[in-house]
């Protein structure tokens, strides 16, 4: 899990550095904001599946669904956070820091 997370910083890192390189610093900073609103949901959601694996018992399958409830949430909550926040906000370069983030995954599938 870990190696997901941090493909999935560096992703939004990289995606924030081409968006600042075609359009500004104004779309650096919402290409990463999008990339962190899909990695600081996701390393929570691993953090809190690897603590219960550590419990006695283990997890079950509340445990992932209520994570998965609380990611969802997070996610939406983050991403509204930033349009709240963020006047200079470039949704365009937002929603494809969102994407290459959640997407990033694919990589390690190739990998080997």
């Amino acid at each position: 899990m870990q190696q997901i997370i941090l493909l999935q910083l560096a992703a939004s890192v990289l995606a924030g550095l081409i968006a600042g390189l075609l359009g500004g610093v104004p779309e650096m900073i919402s290409a990463a904001l999008g990339g962190m609103c899909c990695v600081l949901p996701n390393a929570l959601f691993a953090l809190r599946l690897f603590a219960a694996t550590k419990k006695l018992g283990g997890a079950n399958p509340a445990t992932f669904f209520v994570g998965e409830l609380i990611k969802i949430t997070l996610t939406v909550a983050l991403l509204g956070a930033t349009a709240w926040l963020y006047p200079d906000l470039n949704w365009l370069a937002l929603i494809a820091g969102f994407v290459v983030a959640l997407k990033s995954y694919i990589i390690l599938l190739f990998r080997h």
